[in-house]
């Protein structure tokens, strides 16, 4: 699954086209490299988002095309903020 739709999906982002314009920004790192909003991703990798004041990391526990707003935060495990 692409990285915007994963952000999406998951309600980390509330819509794909911001997930595609942080991509596009270098604002997410999927294990430790800068990606563009095509990239694939897969169970296993630790995502990095920087906001304007801080940064998210989590790691990606299932990837699924659709799930229901109540189970959006089983697809993920957040390990960490860090303000900037």
């Amino acid at each position: 699954m692409r990285i915007d739709k994963f952000l999406k999906v998951s309600r980390i982002l509330k819509r794909r086209t911001v997930a595609q314009e942080a991509a596009k920004n270098g604002k997410v790192c999927v294990n430790g490299r800068e990606v563009k909003p095509g990239h694939q991703i897969k169970p296993g990798d630790v995502v990095e988002i920087d906001y304007a004041t801080d940064t998210l990391r989590f790691r990606i526990l299932d990837v699924a095309e659709t799930v229901k707003k109540n189970d959006a935060s089983s697809l993920y495990e957040i390990l960490g903020e860090q303000e900037k």
